[in-house]
């Protein structure tokens, strides 16, 4: 079984250094093993280049910049040489990108002789073939460095997109990782998802069931049960250290991202971490998914003529070994606070990555207020430094909810993105920031909605104070009552603990024969409201599932309500409102995020108000259907939060 556990969120410096402390105290805790102190090697033949230190050995093929050999403590840990970077979904102009670019370059970018063996780094370079009509339309360099006594490498990619080059757009773009089977079978997501996997063999004899993705399994220690790769999604901002270990060779190969600030998507940003490889063989995946399609995906274009660059890490390729899984573990937490907390790195040298002294540190304090809600207690405030909104740019352009696309930062992969945590005081400090013009954005749990201010000129070296900031959360009116806690997800509903369990949604009819109808005052959100509103799947059929909300009022009402619809999951579909049998208004077409069907409890948020004519409240009971539009079984939808408001202007009493 996976472990159930509940986690709190990290995201920025502070906080995975302060997990990593808690999780593992110091450097060479009990049952991690020390490595040796040798000198870093580079050499190379035609083809390839090698980096080792008598640790760790790295073969690098020159003309992909993939990574078709690492050994550690004598093991090769990848079949079928397979660390590449991959993209998916690319357009340039009206055809389909099929490869990265077709002019190579390949070089030492630190020679170790230089140094001592202290370090040393090569760079292949794949640049755009004007020539080619499949090339993507941008150089890429990558780039992969190893330093004396590191048992690990690190890797990066460093993207430049000319004056003069065609537009292009991506869907996906992650450096991917196939290792040996016959090394690793235990896959750590976090402290809810570790466990023994199946073994590739179990996956080809097992049943493919509603998705290519998801097979239940016939074999092995999982017979009997369902096998789905977006079991193992996560926030990546919470996710500092993942990956597969071995039970009987006791060794361990992790992703560590010491910095989100590359990674699309922000601190809410769900995706694929671990897996079984979904083709035959099954075998165990690793991913780092700085752009990524899911959840509602991220948006990456490039205009022609664009000057556009941007450095893809460094992330870790963290080798280790210890006793047991959970010491390896801890062992990467441990190394992903430190990487952090040596973020940026002094050894990398380009123009397009700033040093600690040609970047900024930003602070403040989020005061947080709201005249109707004297009580209103914000937590886990989370404040960030974003690219301004944009028209997306770039040809097979998308966006998650239609028509014009305007990027904000839950979608945002083409630029950089700085967070950090606010204390419990509301203050905050932004660290490691580069030079630029920002929006200030924060989220809280408890707060509906977001708080921005435009325009904030970040220099290099500066330290920028940015004072008391007043957040008054956006009102129409008083509450009339609420279900959920406004956070973005839907963890506090039935399954919010256990929601990556597959096919959740088939369960829906049994536990809820009647559908949701939700009594104010009575029912137990925890309970009474589902993690999702799913359709009523049948083998020939899908029907809508009506969900219900029964409350009473003491009285009549004049002026405006507000029902106020915060979706943190939906498929592309609408959502229809009604009081009482009479229709109160629609969402129009929500995001598409996919949300439900990769078995998820968050996606890219937004929020929907159907506002309507409060006489249409009655004295006594009054019931809100909740009705979404359904041709498919994925169109499931997902409520982070509802409230109902009244202008207490305009809430009067009739004369008797």
């Amino acid at each position: 079984m996976i472990r159930i556990v509940k986690v709190c969120s990290v995201f920025c410096a502070t906080c995975i250094l302060a997990a990593g402390m808690v999780l593992l105290a110091a450097e060479g805790a009990p049952g991690v093993s020390k490595d040796n102190d040798a000198p870093v090697t580079l050499s190379e033949d035609q083809s390839s280049f090698t980096l080792a230190n008598g640790v760790i050995s790295a073969r690098i093929e020159k003309r992909s910049g993939n990574l078709v050999s690492l050994k550690y403590r004598d093991l090769d840990l990848l079949r079928q040489g397979r660390g590449y970077w991959s993209l998916v979904g690319g357009y340039y102009g009206f055809g389909r990108i099929s490869e990265f670019g077709s002019r190579h370059e390949f070089s030492m970018s630190i020679d170790p002789k230089t140094n001592g063996g202290a370090r040393g780094e090569i760079s292949c370079k794949s640049n755009y073939n004007e020539e080619s009509e499949f090339d993507l339309p941008a150089d890429a360099q990558w780039r992969y460095a190893l330093g004396r006594g590191e048992h690990w490498i690190y890797a990066y990619s460093i993207w430049n997109h000319h004056s003069g080059d065609p537009a292009f757009s991506l869907g996906e773009a992650r450096y991917a990782m196939k290792l040996n089977p016959d090394i690793f079978d235990y896959l750590t997501v976090d402290a809810n998802r570790r466990r023994v996997m199946p073994s590739g063999g179990d996956w080809d004899r097992g049943v493919e069931l509603n998705m290519k993705e998801v097979r239940r399994m016939t074999t092995g220690v999982h017979a009997g049960e369902v096998e789905h790769k977006y079991n193992y999604s996560a926030i990546l901002a919470e996710t500092p250290a993942y990956g597969w270990s071995s039970t009987k060779d006791h060794v361990g190969l992790w992703m560590i991202n010491p910095s989100m600030e590359y990674i699309a998507g922000g601190p809410t940003k769900v995706e694929l971490t671990g897996h079984l490889d979904c083709n035959p063989g099954g075998l165990p995946t690793l991913l780092n998914m700085w752009l990524g399609s899911h959840y509602g995906g991220s948006s990456f274009g490039i205009a022609k003529d664009e000057e556009w660059t941007k450095v893809i890490g460094p992330f870790l390729l963290y080798c280790n070994t210890a006793s047991d899984h959970e010491a390896m573990w801890k062992d990467a937490l441990e190394r992903a606070a430190k990487e952090s907390g040596a973020w940026p790195y002094a050894w990398v040298s380009d123009p397009a990555y700033p040093p600690a002294s040609g970047r900024a540190m930003a602070s403040g304090r989020i005061a947080i207020s709201d005249p109707l809600d004297p009580n209103l207690h914000a937590k886990n405030i989370q404040v960030g430094l974003t690219a301004p909104d944009y028209a997306a740019a770039g040809p097979g352009r998308m966006s998650p909810g239609g028509g014009q696309n305007m990027v904000d930062w839950q979608r945002n992969a083409k630029h950089y993105q700085f967070w950090s945590r606010a204390d419990a005081e509301g203050r905050f400090t932004i660290r490691n920031v580069r030079p630029g013009i920002y929006t200030l954005h924060a989220i809280a749990d408890g707060v509906l909605g977001e708080f921005s201010v435009a325009d904030v000129k970040v220099a290099a070296g500066q330290t920028l104070d940015l004072g008391s900031l007043q957040w008054t959360p956006k009102r129409y009116g008083r509450t009339v009552w609420e279900i959920g806690i406004p956070d973005r997800s839907a963890a506090e509903f039935r399954h919010g603990d256990n929601y990556w369990q597959w096919g959740l949604y088939y369960d829906y009819p049994k536990e809820f024969p009647k559908d949701v109808n939700f009594v104010i005052g009575k029912s137990d959100w925890r309970k009474d409201w589902n993690y999702c509103q799913p359709p009523i799947i049948d083998d020939d059929y899908v029907d809508p599932a009506p969900w219900s909300i029964t409350f009473d009022m003491p009285e009549a009402s004049v002026g405006k309500a507000v029902l106020r619809l915060g979706i943190c999951g939906s498929a592309g579909n609408n959502l229809w409102a009604s009081l009482n049998g009479k229709s109160i208004g629609q969402t129009g077409r929500l995001p598409q995020t996919g949300v439900m069907h990769w078995d998820g409890i968050r996606g890219y948020w937004c929020e929907r108000d159907l506002t309507f004519d409060a006489s249409l409240l009655k004295p006594g009971t009054n019931v809100i259907k909740l009705t979404p539009q359904v041709f498919g079984w994925r169109q499931g939808i997902l409520y982070d939060y509802l409230r109902l408001e009244l202008d207490p202007e305009k809430v009067e009493t009739k004369e008797k």
